[in-house]
């Protein structure tokens, strides 16, 4: 049995503090229950009572939904829910937004450097945001910024997606790409 900590912000066992709740067992049904006793009902019953059967059954009282009338509580093993929250934390990818900044008239060699860590970036599951700068007068030929970055749309093929397509803001050109799921 677990009692909750400072650190919790969900309530267990004698943390709950409605008179009355409506208790849902180990399946998450509100039916009858073999699991909570021959004959026993699960529904809206003293808070005593809910942690009585929590405790012949060796699991915690864990209230799931505290804004209800009355609240919900759920018979479970708090520690297992609490690790298996964490471990599906884990498995969730942050994508991260990066971004290539390039010129009008970068050389060729940069420009497979460039290319080559955009395709890395959406590999590992990131987005990417490609930026075409103009400096001075180089403003007046946007046509080769919007050439450049429909050449590397052409050359990333399967590794993304374009997500917003090349749009001029202020004295940049800026398209983004995110991988391909």
């Amino acid at each position: 049995m677990i009692n909750t900590t400072k650190k919790s912000r969900v309530r267990v066992n004698d943390a709950i503090t409605a008179q009355s709740v409506r208790l849902v067992d180990p399946e998450g049904t509100l039916e009858r229950s073999s699991i909570l006793g021959p004959g026993s009902h699960t529904g809206i019953m003293s808070r005593r009572e809910a942690q009585r059967k929590a405790e012949l059954l060796g699991l915690d009282l864990v209230e799931v939904s505290p804004n209800a009338d009355p609240p919900v509580v759920r018979v479970m093993d708090f520690g297992k829910f609490q690790f298996d929250e964490k471990k599906t934390k884990k498995k969730q990818k942050i994508q991260k937004l990066k971004e290539i900044k390039l010129r009008p008239v970068t050389d060729e060699g940069d420009y497979k450097v460039k290319l080559r860590n955009l395709i890395a970036f959406l590999e590992r599951g990131d987005k990417v945001k490609v930026t075409i700068r103009f400096k001075g007068r180089e403003i007046t030929h946007k046509e080769l910024g919007m050439k450049l970055l429909e050449r590397i749309k052409a050359e990333i093929g399967n590794a993304g997606v374009v997500d917003q397509e090349p749009k001029l803001e202020g004295r940049q050109l800026v398209m983004v790409i995110s991988p391909k799921k």
